[in-house]
C-alpha cells in the first residue's frame, strides 16, 4: 500500500500545500482527528476518524485500498503523531509530506525569525517554562491540555520575568484567528481557545549557562551555604545533561540547585532539606533566578525520597548522619546515579568513601583550597575559605 503521511497546516485546509492536496486527491482512504478530516469529507472517500497511532496503524494493516492519507495537523516534523507512526508502518511505502507548522505561521504573521528559537510542547507536559525564557531571546510555546497562555504569563511573572514580550496566536488559520501581543504582565488575563500557541522574547536573555554565581546575589540568611568556588567545580563533576532529573540533598540556600537547574532546562530539579528557612530560602531563590525547574520538599533524607522521581544525577550537601541510607535511597532508585558529596571535615570524607566502596565504586576525591582577596590599608590580602573534599563517582 502507499500511504502518504500529510502535514495539513494550521488550519487543515487554507495552508494545504500544493504536494499535500494532490496525496489526498490521490488517497482512497483519509485517516485522521476529526477536526482534521472534516474539511475532505466532501470529497466522498473512505475516512476513519482516530489520532492515535496504534489505531491508524491497524486500521491500514487491514485496509483493502492502494492509497492511504494519514493527516496531521501543522507539520510532521513538528511534536507530531508521526514520529511514533511511522516504525508501526515498515514494509510499506511511505512518503511523510511537509506542512506549514504554528510555529513558521506565527512567526511569519509577526515578523520574528525562528532558526535560533527554542521550542517546547506543553501539550500535556509539565514543562519548564520560565528557565528556558531566561536563557533564550526567543521560546515558542506550544499550548494545550491545562496549561493556558494566560498560565505561561503568570509564571512568566512569579518567576521575574513579567517585562518579557509575548506573542499569542489562537485560532490560527480560521476565520475567528486572533494574535495578542504584549508584557507578560499585561497578559496574565489573556482567554484564548485550546488551539493556541506563545512566542516569548526576553531581549535580556543569559545566552550563557552560569557557573560559580556570586555568593552575595543569592539571598542568604543564617543557613549555610556551598561556596562559589567550590559549587562550580562540584556540579561540574556531575555531567549534568540538558534534561537530567537532578536531586540536591542539604540544598542550605539553594544554589546547587540553581547552577544545576541552569545545566537541565528540559529536565528537572528535587530540592530536599529539614530544615524550614533552608526550603523557603531555596524556593526564593529560585524564583530570583528565573529557574522553575526547581522542586523544593521540606523533609528529612532518605525517608522523604521514596516516592521521588528516579534521579540520574545526586548532589549531596548535607546528609544529617544520614548518609549510608541516603546512598542506599538513591542506589535502589538508580543503581548507575552520579553522585557528588562534599566534606569539610575528615569524618565524612570518610563515611562518603565507605559509601561508594560499599556499591564497588572507587570515588574520586578533590581537596579544594580557595583564598579571596580583601583589601587591609593599602595592601590586598588574602583571605582563605574552609578546604572542602569533593568526593564523585557513578554507582554501579
Amino acid at each position: 500500500m502507499k500511504i502518504y503521511i500529510v502535514g495539513t497546516g494550521v488550519d487543515g485546509e487554507n495552508t494545504l500545500t500544493k504536494a499535500a492536496e494532490k496525496a489526498i486527491a490521490e488517497s482512497d482512504l483519509l485517516i485522521g482527528a476529526k477536526r482534521i478530516v472534516k474539511p475532505f469529507v466532501k470529497l466522498g472517500k473512505e475516512v476513519f476518524i482516530t489520532y492515535r497511532h496504534t489505531d491508524i496503524a491497524e486500521k491500514l494493516s487491514s485496509a483493502d485500498c492502494s492509497t492511504a492519507a494519514v493527516l496531521m495537523s501543522g507539520d510532521c516534523g513538528f511534536f507530531s503523531g508521526t514520529k511514533k507512526l511511522l516504525p508501526l508502518l515498515e514494509g510499506h511505502d511511505v512518503q511523510v509530506i511537509a506542512g506549514i507548522s504554528s510555529a513558521s505561521y506565527l512567526c511569519s504573521k509577526v515578523g520574528i525569525p525562528y532558526e535560533k528559537m527554542k521550542f517546547i510542547s506543553l501539550h500535556g507536559r509539565d514543562s519548564n517554562i520560565a528557565v528556558n525564557v531566561k536563557m533564550n531571546e526567543h521560546c515558542f510555546f506550544l499550548l494545550g491540555g491545562d496549561i493556558t497562555a494566560a498560565d505561561v504569563c503568570k509564571k512568566l511573572c512569579e518567576y521575574g520575568l513579567g517585562s518579557a514580550d509575548v506573542f499569542i496566536g489562537a485560532e490560527l488559520g480560521y476565520r475567528d484567528e486572533c494574535i495578542f501581543t504584549g508584557k507578560a504582565s499585561e497578559l496574565t488575563d489573556v482567554h484564548t481557545s485550546g488551539l493556541a500557541v506563545l512566542i516569548a522574547e526576553n531581549k535580556e536573555a543569559l545566552h550563557y549557562i552560569p557557573s560559580a554565581i556570586n555568593d552575595e546575589k543569592f539571598i542568604r540568611g543564617e543557613i549555610p551555604m556551598t561556596k562559589s568556588e567550590v559549587r562550580c567545580i562540584a556540579v561540574s563533576k556531575l555531567n549534568i545533561e540538558s534534561d537530567s532529573v537532578v536531586w540536591d540533598i542539604g540544598c542550605g540556600t539553594g544554589s546547587v540547585s540553581l547552577e544545576t537547574a541552569y545545566r537541565c532546562p528540559d529536565g528537572k530539579v528535587f530540592a530536599f532539606d529539614k530544615k524550614h528557612e533552608a526550603a523557603a530560602l531555596t524556593i526564593e531563590n529560585a524564583r530570583l533566578f528565573s529557574c522553575d525547574n526547581i522542586s523544593v520538599t521540606e523533609g528529612e533524607c532518605p525517608g522523604i525520597l521514596a516516592d521521588m522521581p528516579v534521579p540520574d544525577k545526586v548532589f549531596i550537601g548535607g546528609s544529617s548522619g544520614n548518609m549510608s541510607g541516603i546512598f542506599e535511597a538513591v542506589h535502589a532508585k538508580n543503581p548507575c546515579a552520579d553522585v557528588v558529596v562534599t566534606a569539610i571535615s575528615l569524618e565524612t570524607l570518610n563515611e562518603a568513601i565507605e559509601c561508594f566502596e560499599h556499591f564497588g565504586v572507587l570515588p574520586e576525591i578533590v581537596q579544594v583550597s580557595a583564598a579571596r582577596t580583601r583589601k587591609l590599608g593599602t595592601h590586598t590580602m588574602l583571605q582563605a575559605q574552609n578546604p572542602v573534599f569533593i568526593i564523585s563517582g557513578r554507582l554501579i
